[in-house]
């Protein structure tokens, strides 16, 4: 079992910038692949980034390259999404995810969840 637990979301303008982390307990966080995940309102759980155990590779969706950066410290048992050049639809709530299989986009790849951190960005 792997907890994790999300912070650092908030109130920002559009064009304004979040760090949000994931910190995790449990097993050894340095097996797995992390992935952050996003869900606005009346709207399906979509992927945003995912970094592999080792933070060597990395996969980030369309809609947010060049703007996010996904990173992690093993040391540290946490997973970081920072957020820049925010706009009003990148509102919702994020989450981070932990997997063990092979680095993937897809929610239902991974097995264990965050409860979630919310960011709304004002136009």
């Amino acid at each position: 079992q792997v907890q994790l637990v999300e912070s650092g979301g908030g109130l920002v303008q559009a064009g304004g910038s979040l760090r949000l982390s994931c910190a995790a307990s449990g097993r050894t966080f340095s097996i797995y692949n992390m992935g952050w995940f996003r869900q606005a309102p009346g709207k399906e759980r979509e992927f945003v980034a995912a970094i592999s155990y080792s933070g060597i590779v990395t996969y980030y969706a369309d809609s947010v390259k060049g703007r996010f950066t996904i990173s992690r410290d093993n040391a540290k048992d946490t997973v970081y999404l920072q957020m820049n050049s925010l706009k009003a639809e990148d509102t919702a709530v994020y989450y981070c995810a932990a997997d063990r299989t092979a680095l993937g986009l897809s929610r239902r790849k991974y097995d264990y969840w965050g409860q979630g951190t919310q960011v709304t960005v004002s136009s």
